[in-house]
């Protein structure tokens, strides 16, 4: 009974850091698209103008960049969980302030390499269904088509945050003896945010390869038009 009850506290304790390191992050947190564009075409020497190109180029080239993105992106999380999990359980807040963030800019950065932009009010609520996938939360589509827009995005990250407070809970109990805990949490957060970004790239991939299938939608893409939501079709 005990260990059911810590689990619970910690479980209600995680949603609450996520619920609000999420919406933080919503508020916040944004990759400069052109500046990463410019950045990934010089990198990678892409022959790309604009991230629509990016449907031109085939899974070969972008997987493995969209690999490098989750990588470095684990990597940053090992290390802010390294360095916060010297303080125990009173650094839990903070620390899911901050893997909010690293994991949500990857995920805009893995959005963009599949030829996603997220400038437009439907782009958005379609990085967060994608961010929802990443986090393993299947939303349906009654789920979406119920919500109106602007409570879509809450709602989501509400979702999101019930999962992770139950699968971080049962993963981040050492965390609670301070010091010992630094390694543990560094090793956590770099398996957490790697298994968000590969779970999200299998979304990413899926919505980007409906659209390569379609020859004419591929060539002038209007990201706005692309279904949210994979086709069953869709590999």
């Amino acid at each position: 009974m005990p260990k059911r009850r810590e689990k619970s506290t910690l479980t209600h304790t995680f949603g609450q850091a996520a619920r609000a390191g999420f919406a933080r992050a919503y508020d916040q947190v944004r990759v400069d698209e052109r500046k990463y564009l410019r950045q990934v075409r010089r990198a990678h020497r892409l022959p790309i103008e604009s991230w629509s190109d990016m449907f031109l180029l085939g899974p070969e080239v972008v997987n493995p960049i969209a690999h490098r993105t989750i990588t470095a992106a684990s990597r940053m999380a090992a290390l802010e969980g390294m360095g916060l999990g010297l303080g125990g359980f009173l650094t839990v807040v903070p620390d899911m302030g901050i893997l909010s963030a690293i994991t949500l800019r990857m995920l805009q950065k893995l959005s963009l390499l599949y030829g996603f932009e997220y400038r437009t009010e439907d782009e958005t609520v379609a990085l967060w269904i994608a961010t929802a996938s990443a986090a393993g939360v299947d939303l349906g589509r009654d789920f979406i088509e119920k919500q109106a827009v602007e409570r879509l995005v809450p709602r989501i990250i509400d979702r999101i945050a019930v999962k992770v407070g139950a699968e971080v809970a049962e993963k981040w109990a050492g965390r609670i003896v301070p010091v010992l805990s630094a390694g543990v949490a560094g090793a956590i957060n770099y398996y957490f945010v790697r298994a968000w970004g590969r779970r999200a790239q299998r979304h990413f991939l899926a919505r980007h390869n409906s659209v390569v299938a379609r020859p004419s939608l591929a060539r002038a893409n209007a990201p706005s038009r692309t279904p949210l939501l994979p086709s069953s079709s869709a590999g």
